[in-house]
């Protein structure tokens, strides 16, 4: 697998985890019903920011394991496609739809950043994921492993923009759409699973031919 190819399997299974309605989606979509378009913004670049902080210390794990036991990097690798798969099974398990959301208070910009940023990096969730994900991209043929984060970190916040903050930018049509359409919720969150095992499956094949050719 080339470098260029490694990086379009991760933009897939980063693209299929961002657009499942959870929790930050929600985060922005009651910042932009309550706060508009700005507000919406704020907390979308909050969210970006708490994603960056966990590009950072997840590139560090992997960059501490490589070095002092990379007969570990292996096993991670096939643990975290172990993990996306579990999540792909319990999406195309389960039925995922957004309630009503409450107006509550209008919160200023900033504290629409500081909140979205905690909500990202309070996600016990998004610490399992980067740590699952990471060693099964950032691979030492492909160069330095802190230049290959730092473009993936581009990618993720990149992602997180262009759906978060496209969200913003929609606020009243998303939250009709995404409140008003439980069906397109459910069929979002299982396409989104059936991509994350189909990248599992490939992560481990992947790692099974590179450890046949070692």
């Amino acid at each position: 697998m080339s470098y260029t190819e490694n990086l379009w399997l991760f933009f897939t299974l980063l693209f299929g985890i961002i657009i499942v309605p959870g929790m930050d989606m929600i985060f922005v979509l009651a910042n932009s019903l309550t706060g508009g378009r700005a507000s919406g913004l704020s907390a979308t670049a909050g969210i970006m920011a708490g994603g960056v902080l966990h590009t950072l210390y997840a590139a560090l794990g992997v960059s501490v394991i490589l070095h002092l036991v990379p007969q570990l990097f292996n096993v991670l690798l096939i643990g975290g496609a172990a993990y996306i798969a579990w999540i792909g099974f319990s999406l195309i398990r389960s039925s995922i739809t957004i309630g009503g959301i409450d107006g509550g208070g209008r919160l200023s910009r900033w504290a629409s950043f500081r909140q979205g940023a905690l909500t990202s990096l309070m996600n016990p969730k998004a610490y399992l994921f980067m740590l699952a994900v990471y060693p099964q991209f950032l691979k030492p043929q492909f160069g330095p492993v802190w230049s290959q984060a730092a473009v993936m970190a581009l990618m993720i916040a990149a992602t997180q923009l262009a759906v978060y903050g496209g969200l913003a930018l929609a606020a009243g049509r998303g939250r009709d759409f995404l409140v008003g359409s439980p069906g397109a919720t459910v069929l979002i969150g299982r396409v989104a699973g059936l991509v994350l095992v189909l990248v599992a499956a490939l992560t481990v094949w992947q790692g099974w031919i590179g450890a046949a050719r070692g």
